[in-house]
C-alpha cells in the first residue's frame, strides 16, 4: 500500500484520527493535504511532504479553495479522506434543540458534501480517485440519547452508497467505515470507568482507512465497513 506520487486530502486534520491518518499516508510516501479550521491547531502534525490549509468546511467556498490550492501545489487529488465530524448526546430526540441538530448535520454531513462536490469533479478529469468517509458503528440503529448523532452518521452511510453507485463505473471508488469507541485521550477522561482495552486504536481504523484508499481495495464499492 504505496502512496508514490498520489495526494491524499485529510479532513479533520487538528482531531486526533485525522492526525493518525495523515501520518499513515505520510508514512507511505504520499503527498498529504492537512485540512482544518485553523493551520495552529494542525501544529502536532509535521510531514514531508505536505499542504497545510485552514477551511471552515461548512462553507463551500472553502471547500473549493481546498481543491484549488492542492491542484496548484500538487497537480492532481487522488485519495479524499473525509475525517471532519462531531459527536453529541444526552438529550431525547424530542427534546434536542435545533442548535444540536444543525451542528452534527453541518460536522456530519455537510462538510462531507462540500468537499465532494469540490474534489469529485477533478477526480473525474483526471480519471479517477478514491473517497472514504467516516461514519459511525452507532449510525446502523437509534440509541437512547443520540438520534441526532445516529441519524447524522446514518445518513453518512446512505450518501456513501449512493456516490459509490454512480461513480464506480468512472474510476471512483467511495466507502466508509463504522468505528465504534476510539481510543483516543478525550474518551478516557470522559469514561474513566470504561475499558479502553475493547475500544478501537486509532493506528488501527487509519490501517483500514489506507486499505479503503489504496489499489487493493479497487473492486471494493459502497462498503460500510464496521471497525471495533
Amino acid at each position: 500500500m504505496e502512496f508514490s506520487n498520489q495526494t491524499v486530502v485529510v479532513t479533520g486534520t487538528s482531531g486526533n484520527l485525522g492526525g493518525t491518518v495523515a501520518r499513515a499516508f505520510a508514512a507511505r510516501d504520499a503527498n498529504v493535504v492537512l485540512v482544518a479550521r485553523h493551520v495552529d491547531a494542525m501544529a502536532g502534525v509535521r510531514l514531508e511532504r505536505q499542504l497545510a490549509v485552514a477551511a471552515d468546511l461548512v462553507q463551500q467556498a472553502d471547500a473549493e479553495r481546498v481543491a484549488a490550492e492542492t491542484m496548484t501545489r500538487f497537480g492532481r487529488i487522488d485519495v479524499l479522506c473525509n475525517i471532519a465530524g462531531g459527536f453529541r448526546m444526552g438529550a431525547p430526540v424530542h427534546e434536542t434543540t435545533d442548535e444540536i441538530w444543525n451542528l452534527l448535520l453541518d460536522l456530519n454531513v455537510v462538510t462531507m458534501l462540500n468537499m465532494v462536490r469540490a474534489i469529485v469533479p477533478r477526480m473525474l478529469a483526471q480519471g479517477g480517485g478514491r473517497i472514504v468517509n467516516v461514519a459511525a458503528n452507532a449510525a446502523l440503529r437509534g440509541t437512547a440519547g443520540m438520534g441526532a448523532y445516529c441519524a447524522t452518521k446514518s445518513a453518512v452511510i446512505r450518501l456513501t452508497e449512493s456516490m459509490a453507485a454512480e461513480l464506480r463505473e468512472r474510476n471512483v471508488n467511495v466507502n466508509c467505515v463504522l468505528p465504534t469507541t476510539l481510543d483516543t485521550p478525550e474518551n478516557r477522561a470522559a469514561m474513566p470507568k470504561a475499558d479502553p482495552s475493547r475500544w478501537v486504536p486509532l493506528d488501527d481504523l487509519a490501517q483500514t482507512i489506507v486499505f479503503l484508499a489504496s489499489p487493493g481495495a479497487r473492486a471494493i464499492h459502497g462498503a460500510a465497513l464496521p471497525v471495533g
